[in-house]
C-alpha cells in the first residue's frame, strides 16, 4: 500500500474525530518507511497537550482496530508544528493575526512584517523601518500565489 493511499486512510479516520471537534484541524500527515506516523494538528486557540493526547489514543486504537499493521508494527505522533515550521493552511495565517511574520516569495526575496489582515487570496504585513522621525510604516498586500513559505518570527 502506498504511504499516499495510508495517509489518505488515516485522514479518513482522523475525519470524525475533528468534526466532533471543530476548533481542531489537520495540518499534514507524515508516514516514515519504519510506519512511523506523524499527525500535525493545530487549534484556532492553540493546540494544548491533552488534546494530542486524546487525539492520539483515539486514532491510535481506530488505526489498531483497522488491523492495517500486523503485530501492531507502526508508532503515531501526534503534535503541533514547531514554532520553526512554516504555515500551510489559510485556516494557520487566521490564527497569526497579530504576529511578526517572515514570508519568503517565489523568487527567494524575503519580508518581515506584521500580520495584520487575511483574506482569501492575500495577506496584509505591516512594516515598520527607520528610527525616530524618519519612522515609516507601510502596509503590503501579497498575494498567496506570489509566497513560498510564511515562517512565525518569535521576538524575546
Amino acid at each position: 500500500m502506498s504511504t499516499e493511499v495510508q495517509i489518505q486512510q488515516i485522514e479518513e479516520l482522523l475525519a470524525p474525530l475533528l468534526e466532533a471537534e471543530p476548533e481542531y484541524f489537520c495540518i499534514h500527515i507524515k508516514i516514515k518507511p519504519t510506519n512511523n506516523i506523524k499527525v500535525f494538528m493545530d487549534g484556532d486557540k492553540g493546540l494544548p497537550i491533552e488534546k494530542c493526547v486524546y487525539f492520539n489514543r483515539k486514532l491510535y486504537k481506530l488505526i489498531e482496530e483497522k488491523g492495517w499493521y500486523p503485530q501492531g508494527d507502526f508508532s503515531l505522533e501526534v503534535s503541533s508544528p514547531g514554532v520553526d515550521e512554516p504555515l500551510k493552511m489559510h485556516r494557520q495565517y487566521l490564527k497569526n493575526i497579530g504576529r511578526n511574520v517572515e514570508i519568503i516569495f517565489n523568487d527567494d526575496d524575503k519580508k518581515e512584517g506584521k500580520l495584520i489582515e487575511v483574506a482569501e487570496s492575500d495577506i496584509i504585513i505591516e512594516q515598520t523601518t527607520g528610527k525616530g522621525k524618519k519612522t515609516v510604516t507601510q502596509q503590503l498586500v501579497i498575494p498567496f500565489n506570489n509566497i513560498k513559505s510564511t515562517t512565525v518570527q518569535i521576538k524575546f
